[in-house]
């Protein structure tokens, strides 16, 4: 039996498929899984250069900050969500009850 590795890019076909994979990943609040999710999506529309340029880091820098072990500077997710034509927003958090 064959299996076929997951892949995420297989999924980020649409914009509106983005749009909700990054609205999944801020939701969750955790940082590692926003950071991978920037990645994905500059990734996804071919960004990484763009935004690894707006961030002042090279390439591969940026790969290696998006990647589950990496740590980016706020600096560098503002410029990730800015290329990615998005912005950071915040609003107050849902009360339970």
């Amino acid at each position: 039996m064959k299996v076929k590795k997951w892949d995420i890019m297989d999924y980020l076909k649409t914009e509106d498929d983005i749009k909700r994979y990054l609205a999944v990943a801020f939701e969750e609040g955790d940082p590692e899984f926003i950071s991978v999710a920037l990645g994905d999506a500059a990734k996804a529309r071919g960004l990484m250069r763009k935004a690894a340029k707006q961030a002042g880091v090279a390439r591969e820098s940026l790969y290696q900050s998006l990647s589950k072990k990496g740590a980016p500077q706020f600096k560098t997710v503002m410029s990730v969500v800015h290329s990615l034509g998005y912005n950071l927003t915040v609003v107050p958090q849902k009360k339970a009850g």
